[in-house]
């Protein structure tokens, strides 16, 4: 029992250590959280898209498939979508962007949107009915999946993510 208590001691008298100690914690329960959320996540080879855009341009996913694909669904309604917003146009002028607007009204009230939010996507699926919601088993937004040349998904990320975080996603499978 003695040799406990001098580990809290030393504990109790190192604040650099106790700091690291706490990140560490705080670390494990972050990536739990994060395994926990993706567990009913898509795995492998991403779901071919094919469907018309919001400026009526047929999309099909495979042609995408020369430079890693963000593919990002997100909602009008949505706060934390609206404070991604940036991120999401930013990268679309480095990298290929999908992005799938789910759980909307539809393409009237999508284009509003856009229109007040200044928004300039390249290309902005409308899934009124959150179609490609289930099969890419999206239960929220926002959710990002990034997928290699090969349309493999190796990275996905629920919430918020900034826009130095995806793009170091994006670069990596370069």
């Amino acid at each position: 029992m003695s040799s406990i208590t001098n580990i809290i001691e030393i504990f109790k008298k190192n604040t650099l250590l106790k700091i690291t100690l706490q990140i560490f914690i705080v670390l494990i329960v972050y990536f739990s959280i994060r395994t926990w959320q993706s567990a009913d996540n898509i795995k492998g080879q991403a779901p071919v898209i094919l469907a018309t855009s919001l400026n009526n341009e047929k999309i099909d996913s495979r042609d995408f498939q020369d430079k890693p694909l963000l593919i990002h669904f997100w909602a009008t309604w949505c706060p934390i979508c609206q404070f991604e917003n940036d991120n999401i146009e930013n990268i679309g002028k480095d990298y290929q962007v999908i992005s799938i607007a789910s759980w909307s009204e539809g393409a009237t009230e999508v284009q509003k949107y856009l229109k007040d939010e200044q928004l300039n996507l390249p290309i902005v699926i409308i899934d009124e009915d959150a179609e490609w919601a289930k099969v890419f088993a999206v239960n929220g937004v926002p959710t990002s999946f990034i997928v290699d040349k090969k349309g493999v998904i190796q990275f996905i990320e629920k919430g918020y993510t900034s826009e130095m975080g995806l793009r170091l996603r994006l670069w990596w499978l370069q």
